[in-house]
């Protein structure tokens, strides 16, 4: 997996590493670039130790080299919105996740971000709680990790939750992404090998309002550092292999205050009943190409519903929207979204769901 190179500097790096940094602080910038997928990084020193985003200086960086801008005009402001314990560096050392916009104060074009928490605000006394199973796929080069070189590894059955070395494939990988996500204080809740070979999952939440988009960037970041130091790629498209073979989604578990109490099952009902009026719209909402990259997913095979049609059942996971049997059996709980796809924006999905189940506009904006 890993490079030569790779393999060579390791303990060159760990060295340097363990060297004393006296008062300084190295704070590494995170942000999403123009594609509305990749994820861009920089680092500046900073004499304390901040504690909020709101402690450290606006910063920028070269848009032109990011999809944000040409170069005749290409200086892109960072400005610090959540800030996290840096996992690769140890403490006091910080990892900043940054919304992205102009001098004029303009957004950028893949800055979801801001629009994401305006909704959140409106809902605030309706607590929405998220949660993302974020699936991905391990490559080596241009095949699905300890993939044969010419051919296809044996079909889907024995490698979701699976053990043994015939049926996993990059646990390592995982496992250090999973430290790393709660020494930084990201909300993990678990991952488990999923239905394809070198398919895997893991859980952002739960989250409250804009939280969800946050954890759930950040949480990317450090996986796609992690795979770098093992000399592997991950990959979030939602269908990365044709044929008989599973794609990746990042289906959002959602309720609200009104869910989660004694009768929820009403209000999770009345919810599926507003999102199969804007169907079209979250589609489009999905993933970062307007519901084109969830076509090739989206078929109403492999645990998926069709991108042109809308349904909801209890336990089914051929539908839209799903209620897990124990919360049909309480009579509360929470409704999984599963249309969203594995490159989503995590403020998109959010920003829909509680736009068309709680604030309930026409959405005469977006038409």
């Amino acid at each position: 997996m890993a490079s030569q190179d790779q393999i060579i500097l390791a303990p060159t790096v760990s060295h340097y590493m363990n060297l004393d940094q006296g008062k300084n602080v190295q704070v590494m910038y995170v942000w999403i670039d123009g594609s509305g997928e990749g994820m861009r990084c920089k680092t500046r020193t900073v004499d304390f130790e901040p504690k909020l985003p709101s402690e450290l200086p606006v910063w920028h960086y070269d848009g032109s080299s990011c999809g944000h801008a040409d170069g005749g005009d290409s200086d892109v402001y960072l400005k610090p919105v959540a800030i996290f314990r840096d996992p690769f560096r140890g403490d006091p050392n910080k990892l900043v996740l940054c919304d992205t916009e102009y001098y004029d104060g303009k957004l950028t074009h893949t800055n979801k971000r801001r629009r994401c928490v305006e909704a959140m605000e409106k809902v605030k006394d309706h607590h929405p709680w998220f949660g993302i199973e974020q699936e991905y796929v391990l490559l080596d080069h241009d095949k699905p990790l300890c993939w044969p070189k010419n051919g296809f590894p044996g079909p889907q059955g024995p490698y979701y939750c699976s053990v043994g070395s015939g049926n996993v494939f990059g646990r390592p990988i995982i496992e250090a992404h999973y430290r790393a996500c709660l020494y930084a204080n990201i909300k993990i809740a678990g991952t488990n090998a999923e239905v394809m070979p070198s398919q895997w999952e893991y859980q952002i939440g739960p989250c409250e309002g804009i939280e969800i988009g946050d954890h759930l960037w950040m949480s990317r970041f450090i996986l796609y550092r992690i795979a770098e130091e093992f000399g592997v790629t991950v990959s979030l498209d939602p269908k990365p292999v044709a044929g008989n073979w599973n794609g990746s989604g990042a289906h959002c578990n959602y309720s609200t205050e009104a869910m989660r109490n004694d009768g929820g099952l009403k209000h999770m009902y009345d919810a599926i009943e507003k999102l199969s009026k804007r169907h079209k719209e979250h589609i489009r909402l999905y993933d970062p190409n307007d519901g084109r990259d969830n076509e090739r997913r989206l078929t109403g095979k492999h645990e998926t519903s069709s991108i042109d049609n809308f349904f909801a059942g209890v336990a089914h996971r051929g539908a839209s929207i799903r209620i897990p049997r124990p919360c049909s059996v309480a009579g509360k709980g929470y409704l999984e979204d599963r249309r969203p796809s594995s490159n989503c924006d995590p403020y998109d999905v959010s920003y829909a769901i509680v736009r068309t189940t709680i604030i309930d506009d026409d959405w005469a904006d977006f038409n």
